[in-house]
C-alpha cells in the first residue's frame, strides 16, 4: 500500500453524510491541534498500544530519512489513553492530509476518560488513523536504545523528530498517563541527547 493514503481514505469511507465525527488522537493530535472542533475530551480505545514504528517521510523526516512516529498495534486487555475531538466531516481534508503517510481511517468505539465509573454513559464510536505493516512508510520494531537514536538524528518540515516525542511525553504527564513504551524511548533519547552535549 502507497504511503500516500489521502485518496484511498475519501474513497472508502466518505463522511459527508454525517454532522459531525469523533477522532482519536494518540500522538501528535493530542498536543498539536491545527484544526477546528467543536469539543475535545479525553477518551481511550481498548486493544491498542502506541508503538514508534511508522515512518514520517513528510513531517519529522524526509523520504530520504524519515522519522519515527507513532501508530497503533493490537494489543488485547490494554487500553491507549489519548484525547478525542468532535470535528465536522470537512475537516478531514485538512487530516487526511496530516496523516497521509501510510495512515488509514478506521472506526473504533471510543471511552471517556472523566467520567464516573458508575455514571459512564454508552461509548460512543470515533476514526482512529492507524498504520499498518502493510504500508510503504512502515518501519517495524526496535530496541528503545535503537529508535531513541533514529529519532534523535531525524528532522522533517514539521521540526525534530525529538520534539514530537518530548511533546508526548509531557502531555502524556499532564493527562496523568503512563505509557511505558513512550517513556522508556523518551530515556533513552535524554540520555543520548545529553552525551552529545557533553
Amino acid at each position: 500500500m502507497s504511503h500516500n493514503t489521502i485518496s484511498l481514505n475519501q474513497q472508502r469511507q466518505p463522511l459527508e453524510h454525517l454532522e459531525s465525527v469523533w477522532l482519536f488522537g494518540y500522538g501528535s493530535l493530542i498536543y498539536k491541534t491545527d484544526f477546528p472542533y467543536l469539543q475535545r475530551k479525553p477518551a481511550f480505545i481498548y486493544g491498542w498500544q502506541r508503538r514508534f514504528w511508522q515512518g514520517s517521510h513528510d513531517h519529522r523526516g524526509t523520504p530520504q530519512a524519515p522519522g519515527r512516529v507513532l501508530t497503533l498495534i493490537e494489543a488485547p486487555g490494554e487500553r491507549c489513553v489519548g484525547m478525542a475531538y468532535q470535528v465536522t466531516p470537512d475537516t478531514f481534508e485538512h487530516l487526511d492530509h496530516r496523516e497521509k503517510n501510510g495512515y488509514l481511517r478506521v472506526f473504533t468505539e471510543l471511552h471517556w476518560l472523566d467520567e464516573p465509573s458508575q455514571n459512564t454513559p454508552s461509548p460512543s464510536t470515533g476514526l482512529v488513523y492507524l498504520a499498518s505493516a502493510d504500508n510503504e512508510a512502515y518501519l517495524g520494531p526496535d530496541s528503545d536504545e535503537a529508535i531513541a537514536a533514529h529519532i534523535a538524528r531525524s528532522q522533517g518540515p514539521s521540526g525534530p523528530n525529538s520534539e514530537y516525542l518530548l511533546k508526548l511525553a509531557q502531555a502524556l504527564r499532564e493527562m496523568n498517563e503512563h505509557d511505558e513504551h513512550v517513556f522508556a524511548i523518551e530515556q533513552q533519547l535524554l540520555k543520548q541527547l545529553n552525551q552529545l552535549c557533553r
